[in-house]
């Protein structure tokens, strides 16, 4: 049986640097994740998107 969840790379919107791993329900939550992770390249939290 194929799984309803999808593993995403989350990538940080200021410097670029790729720093989480995570899944995402595709079936709740079609739309592209973002959300705010602690960036240790930037020392701060900041914005993170999904990879394409």
């Amino acid at each position: 049986m194929a799984s309803k969840r999808d593993q995403v790379i989350l990538k940080c919107t200021e410097c670029g640097e790729e720093n989480y791993i995570t899944t995402r329900n595709k079936k709740t939550h079609p739309n592209k994740m973002e959300i705010l992770k602690f960036c240790p390249r930037c020392n701060k939290k900041t914005l993170h998107k999904e990879r394409k």
